[in-house]
C-alpha cells in the first residue's frame, strides 16, 4: 500500500528514516528477527492493490453499530505481536491438542474483541485478493486504519508478514497486565526491544476506547458489577488525542500500569519527561506513537517462506475449512 507522501510530510520523512534504522538494527541482531524478506509499505501494491482500502471499509461499517472497535482492533494488534511477535497467534481457535488458544489468557479473556471484525476483513480481502494477505498484515493494517480514523497519526504500514501456526501460552499469559508496576512494564517491553519512549508512547493508545472497572485503580468501588465498562479517557473517550497525558499529570489514569509511568520512584528519571512531552505537545506523541507502532510491529515477523498465508483467520491451513 502506498500513499503519496505529500499527504504525510514531513511525518513521513521521519519514519522513512526510522524505518531505515530497523533495517539497521535487524542487521544487528534486532528484529525483525527470522528469516525472510523485509517487510515493505508497498508489499502488495502489485498483488492485492485494494487492500487498504477493503480493511477501511470493513473497520468504517463496524464502527457504526460498535464505536469501540478501533480501540479494540488496536488492541488485538498489541497482544499479537508481544507474543511470538507479530504472527497473528492471537487469531487461531482452540484446536487441542495441537493449538491452545491465546485468547482464554487471563489478559484477553472477556477482554480482547474484535474477532469477528478480523474475520469480515479477511472474508472480504479473500474475496478481492485470494489468499493474498495474512492474518498478521490484517492487524497491522487495522491498526493503523483504527488510530487514524478516530483523529490520531497515519503512517505507511509495513506489509509483508506471514501467519504463524502454533500458539505460545507461556508467553501470552506474560503479557503487559493493567497491575504491572513501571519496572516491570520496562522489562516486558525491553524483551521485545522497546524502550521507555515506546513504553510511554504506545500506552497511549489508552486515550480512546473502554475497560471493565475491574481493571481500574477504583476497582469497582462505586459497587458496579465487573464487567461494567468505563472510558478510559473520560475527556474525549472516542478520539485518538493526547489528552491522556494530561489526565496523568492530575493523577486520573484509570489503569495503575499507566499512572506509574509518573508516580513511581524511577519515573522522573525515565518516563516522566516523556509524559510531560506528550501532555504538551501533540504533534509529539503522534509523531512518536507513529514511529513505536512501526517498531512494534517489526517484532519477529515470519517472511518469506515461513508460516503461512491463512485463508481463515481461527485455523491454519493444515485442518480444511
Amino acid at each position: 500500500m502506498m500513499v503519496s507522501s505529500s499527504r504525510f510530510s514531513p511525518l513521513v520523512l521521519l519514519l522513512a528514516a526510522h524505518c531505515g534504522l530497523l533495517m539497521l538494527a535487524s542487521a544487528h541482531g534486532y528484529p525483525p528477527s527470522g528469516a525472510g524478506s523485509a517487510l515493505s509499505s508497498t508489499f502488495y501494491d502489485a498483488s492485492c492493490p485494494s487492500a487498504h482500502d477493503v480493511v477501511r471499509r470493513v473497520i468504517q461499517d463496524a464502527r457504526v453499530s460498535d464505536p469501540r472497535i478501533p480501540a479494540s482492533l488496536i488492541r488485538l494488534h498489541f497482544h499479537d505481536c508481544f507474543v511470538n511477535g507479530c504472527d497473528g497467534s492471537l487469531l487461531l481457535d482452540d484446536d487441542l491438542p495441537a493449538i491452545q488458544t491465546e485468547k482464554a489468557v487471563p489478559a484477553n479473556d472477556n477482554s480482547a474483541r474484535g474477532f469477528p471484525v478480523v474475520d469480515d476483513i479477511k472474508a472480504a480481502l479473500e474475496h478481492a485478493c485470494p489468499g493474498v494477505v495474512s492474518c498478521a498484515d490484517i492487524l497491522a493494517l487495522a491498526a493503523e486504519i483504527s488510530v487514524e480514523l478516530a483523529g490520531g497519526p497515519r503512517w505507511r504500514v509495513l506489509l509483508g508478514r506471514r501467519d504463524g501456526t502454533t500458539t505460545n501460552i507461556e508467553s501470552a499469559n506474560n503479557l503487559p497486565s493493567p497491575f504491572d508496576s513501571l519496572d516491570v512494564l520496562q522489562e516486558k517491553f525491553r524483551n521485545v526491544n522497546l524502550d521507555d519512549t515506546d513504553l510511554v508512547a504506545l500506552q497511549g493508545a489508552h486515550t480512546f476506547g473502554k475497560v471493565q472497572c475491574q481493571f481500574t485503580r477504583e476497582n469497582c468501588t462505586a459497587g458496579q458489577p465487573e464487567g461494567t465498562l468505563e472510558n478510559l479517557d473520560d475527556v474525549t473517550p472516542n478520539l485518538f488525542d493526547n489528552k491522556y497525558y494530561g489526565n496523568l499529570l492530575h493523577g486520573r489514569a484509570q489503569l495503575s500500569s499507566d499512572q506509574v509511568m509518573l508516580s513511581d520512584p524511577a519515573a522522573p528519571t525515565t518516563t516522566a519527561p516523556i509524559v510531560h512531552r506528550f501532555a504538551s505537545n501533540q504533534k509529539d506523541f503522534f509523531r512518536n506513537f507513529a514511529a513505536s507502532m512501526i517498531k512494534m510491529g517489526n517484532i519477529s515477523p515470519l517472511t518469506g517462506k515461513d508460516g503461512e498465508i491463512r485463508k481463515n483467520c481461527r485455523r491454519v491451513n493444515s485442518k480444511g475449512y
